[in-house]
């Protein structure tokens, strides 16, 4: 009996969705709605009423728009995308977007009105009453609120603020946007998802928008705790909300010679002392730094030390690299890069060395010239006296 009950109410289930689906397709024709038909404006301001003309099921067609029961000095105007328009034409199913814009002279005498909007096409039409009372405007109030206030990082961090600006008021307003960073911070401001910097932005009434706060450390930035503000002012009016930033070291590393000199002078064959400098330019420790070299072929480059431990910042190492050039090496000037690598750091120099040959080579080299030179006088001796 149990089963048979849930049987027949799952079968009066089914058979009322389809008549619920056929009662709402059976709506048709145009019609004007506004989500707040009863506003209130003060004298010598400019309302804006949101309409939305909407279209059910019919074929698409011009629709002229109006307003009735306009008093005397006043002014209305529609907007649609942006720009007055004087008709729209939803097509079918679907609805469009529309504004009304009420003009109230400062002199009017008027303390309300009771206004027709009446949106007529060849065959439809639709009207909507809307009542306009005057009244004080609400004070211009902003709000700036951070998503995230408190950022960290490394000083070659790029640091991004979301910030939502509220506009908690009755009438649109031109913000202007600042921020009071510690000196050396690069600073702008962009939309949420746009890369354009800004000064300055506008925000309806009632509304919100979102965003970005852009901040880049300098290069040499401390590590510690910094403070800043974020400033949104629209005339008198101020919203201000205070950020935090929390930079942690970053070690950098510079190898060069001492003195800043990096070239030498060497003989093939023979090992060359040539001092080297590893400086710590960053704001924490460096740590596990190995040297290393990628020197001609058949030469040999070694480091004393070949590792260092750990540099803490502003502090500099002091290395010798051993350089020996090929034995085959020609007279010239060579190059050869040196790396000092750590922990997700590196640095390299290019040293440049000029090689002379031995001594002993050249004695062998003129002994050789010599032996040529004899040989050549004795021949020209002996074939002479024939």
């Amino acid at each position: 009996m149990r089963a048979l009950i849930m049987l027949l109410g799952l079968v009066l289930a089914v058979a009322a969705a389809p008549a619920s689906a056929a009662e709402t397709g059976s709506v048709q024709g145009i019609f004007l709605v506004a989500p707040y038909p009863a506003v209130t404006v003060a004298a010598g301001q400019t309302a804006s009423i949101k309409l939305k003309l909407q279209n059910y099921a019919l074929p698409p067609e011009p629709m002229k728009l109006s307003v009735t029961g306009v008093p005397s000095g006043w002014k209305t105007s529609f907007l649609g995308g942006g720009q007055l328009v004087d008709a729209a034409m939803p097509a079918t199913g679907e609805g469009v977007d529309l504004q009304l814009q009420i003009d109230v002279p400062q002199e009017s005498k008027d303390s309300a009105a009771n206004l027709v909007v009446h949106a007529a096409g060849a065959k439809q039409k639709a009207d909507l009453p809307l009542q306009v009372s005057l009244g004080t405007n609400l004070p211009v109030r902003l709000k700036l609120t951070p998503k995230i206030p408190s950022l960290r990082g490394t000083p070659t961090t790029n640091f991004s603020y979301e910030m939502t600006l509220a506009n908690d008021s009755g009438q649109d307003l031109v913000v202007k946007l600042a921020a009071e960073a510690p000196q050396g911070f690069q600073t702008s401001f962009t939309e949420q998802y746009g890369s354009q910097e800004l000064s300055s932005m506008p925000v309806p009434a009632g509304q919100n928008k979102v965003v970005n706060l852009k901040l880049t450390p300098p290069d040499q930035a401390k590590a510690g705790d910094y403070d800043l503000v974020a400033t949104a002012a629209a005339g008198d009016v101020t919203a201000q909300t205070p950020l935090q930033l929390q930079i942690t070291g970053q070690p950098k590393l510079k190898l060069s010679g001492k003195g800043s000199r990096l070239s030498a002078e060497a003989v093939a064959g023979k090992a060359t002392q040539v001092a080297l400098e590893l400086k710590n330019e960053g704001s924490a420790p460096a740590d596990g730094i190995t040297l290393s070299s990628t020197p001609p072929q058949d030469w040999k480059v070694e480091f004393q030390p070949s590792r260092v431990d750990a540099i803490e910042p502003n502090q500099t190492a002091q290395v010798t690299a051993l350089v020996t050039p090929s034995e085959k090496a020609v007279a010239g000037d060579y190059m050869t890069t040196l790396n000092a690598n750590g922990k997700s750091l590196s640095s390299s120099a290019d040293l440049r060395v000029t090689v002379s040959t031995s001594t002993l080579w050249g004695i062998i080299g003129i002994a050789i010239v010599a032996i040529a030179l004899l040989a050549v006088l004795g021949a020209v001796a002996r074939f002479g006296r024939r």
